[in-house]
């Protein structure tokens, strides 16, 4: 049968729900002959080592690795993982220690301590991998041992974020005997100490992942294997589910697959779940470009663009229009792009232009990447192309290449405006806003911003109670709408598409939408 869950808690964690009777969520104890969950993906890791990775690559390793911290099933908060506890230490959020559960071993066999820690952190400013995590460590400046199980991160400035930094699968701890301190590892494997080891790669095909005798920490296996298949696009994605070739789906899907499968009859037998989702979409500006460097354009095109017909028609509502860079359930968001342009105007946006005399039809290349955020990328850019020039105000462009291509050309900035996606590193507004201004932001095009980066943001930095930074990041995001340099256009929700058979599909997202494997099992009674 197919039952479709949903989950209404807005914040960014998905919370346990229970599917409609017949499909209830039971626990089961898995055997060991038990076959593997089988999970189907477009997310493909670009990278096995976490040195190198800020991307979808992370889907993998929070399976395989371990984070001293972690996020609990149903919690936004850091807690203990590799870690037996980890505090602040004084009252400035500028010296975090953590203690090492006692006899940590890697899948090898291997003991972890506290000089792999610091080795796993040192290396990734050491390596400094472009569009790597190195600039997530922005605040750091040394990590000192206490023995075998103490680790001390001395901060250059407070950072009350810095536990949520710790709690992504970019800090991943590894061996120092297998992950060279000043290269990354290249021999295609991985020993890590998550609940999984990987047992077989191929790259753009298939993970395998079994139960990892080894493992000390939090997560509850409710399975013994999983085999991640990645795929090209969610048209093969919803087909390898129909046709029971996969058990799950996540990460991938496009709104027809949705809406799809949400109208399958009770012969697919498949479930759908719907979550809260902190995943954004958004524009971005290159300021070397002629035009898109005017704050004027910059601000007609914001005038024009319905986010609304985004969503509605291109998306069929399986996402919501945005109008602020923080979404919806994160504290700090805001609705300043509404507030301040209104609904979409062609009278307004080229009273914008005429004031700065531009005249004639702004000529602007739009680029957009064909294959990391699924197909319907295409259909939502020829949607904001055909805006842009109803209004004829625009000559407009359009052009799209394959990520590992297109992820260079707009670090070299060579696109005009382009699109790009957001999943969070952790669920918090500095992470909404942080990574895209500065010179050497996560965007490849400088945003110098001196009242964001020199005092809102260490403002809200020395606060550990985050709910209570809301009024820094209204501030910073009024900034960001004055400058127009990024356009929100929509945020997304999250979908677990399974098989009947599997339990689980509700909470295994943690708050940032990674997938936690171990929280998916095969039902035993109905």
């Amino acid at each position: 049968m197919f039952n479709r869950t949903r989950s209404l808690q807005t914040a960014a964690a998905l919370v346990s729900i229970s599917l409609a009777a017949g499909c209830g969520l039971i626990d089961s104890q898995s055997s060991d002959d038990e076959e593997p969950i089988v999970v189907g993906t477009t997310s493909a890791p670009s990278t096995l080592d976490p040195a190198a990775a800020w991307d979808g690559s992370w889907e993998l390793y929070r399976n395989v690795y371990q984070t001293l911290v972690s996020f609990p099933t149903g919690s936004s908060t850091p807690e203990p993982d590799a870690a037996e506890h980890c505090e602040f230490r004084g009252e400035t959020n500028e010296v975090y220690h953590c203690e090492l559960r006692k006899g940590l071993e890697f899948s090898d066999g291997s003991s972890l301590d506290a000089d792999d820690v610091k080795h796993s952190i040192d290396r990734i400013r050491k390596i400094g991998v472009t569009g790597g995590p190195e600039g997530m460590l922005g605040s750091l400046d040394k990590v000192t041992v206490d023995g075998s199980r103490g680790v001390t991160f001395h901060l250059g400035k407070p950072d009350a974020t810095f536990p949520f930094v710790l709690a992504t699968p970019a800090m991943s701890l590894v061996n120092k005997e297998d992950y060279p301190a000043d290269k990354l590892r290249d021999d295609g494997a991985i020993t890590g100490s998550g609940p999984y080891r990987l047992e077989e790669y191929k790259e753009d095909e298939k993970s395998e992942l079994v139960r990892n005798g080894k493992y000390k920490g939090p997560a509850d296996r409710k399975n013994n294997a999983v085999t991640i298949r990645y795929f090209q696009d969610s048209a093969e994605l919803a087909g390898a589910l129909k046709k029971k070739d996969i058990d799950v789906t996540f990460r991938g899907l496009a709104s027809e697959d949705i809406v799809d499968l949400d109208a399958q009859n009770t012969k697919e037998g498949i479930q759908l779940v719907e979550g809260a989702g902190t995943e954004i979409r958004y524009l971005v500006f290159n300021p070397k470009d002629r035009w898109a460097k005017n704050p004027a354009v910059r601000k007609a095109v914001a005038q024009v663009v319905d986010r609304w017909s985004i969503s509605h028609n291109v998306y069929k509502d399986t996402v919501d229009p945005l109008y602020s860079m923080v979404p919806q359930g994160v504290a700090g968001h805001t609705t300043g792009f509404f507030d301040a342009f209104g609904k979409p105007s062609t009278t307004k946006a080229r009273a914008i232009l005429t004031e700065a005399g531009i005249n004639e039809p702004v000529p602007l290349t739009l680029w957009y990447t064909t294959d990391r955020y699924g197909s319907v990328t295409r259909a939502e850019f020829k949607e904001i192309e055909r805006q842009l020039e109803a209004s004829e105000l625009f000559d407009v462009t359009l052009k799209g290449r394959p990520w590992k291509t297109y992820e260079k050309g707009y670090r070299e900035g060579e696109y005009p405006v382009f699109g790009r996606g957001w999943f969070p590193d952790f669920p918090d507004a500095d992470n909404f806003i942080a990574p895209f201004v500065g010179e050497n932001n996560a965007l490849g095009t400088p945003y110098p911003s001196p009242k964001i980066i020199n005092t809102l943001l260490p403002q809200s930095r020395k606060e550990p109670d985050r709910g209570a930074v809301a009024k820094e990041f209204e501030a910073a995001q009024e900034i960001l709408v004055k400058d127009a340099r990024l356009l929100p256009l929509w945020q997304g929700k999250q979908y677990v598409a399974a098989s009947e058979e599997i339990a689980g599909g509700e909470r295994a997202l943690d708050p940032s939408t990674i997938m936690q494997m171990w929280e998916l099992h095969r039902k035993t009674s109905w």
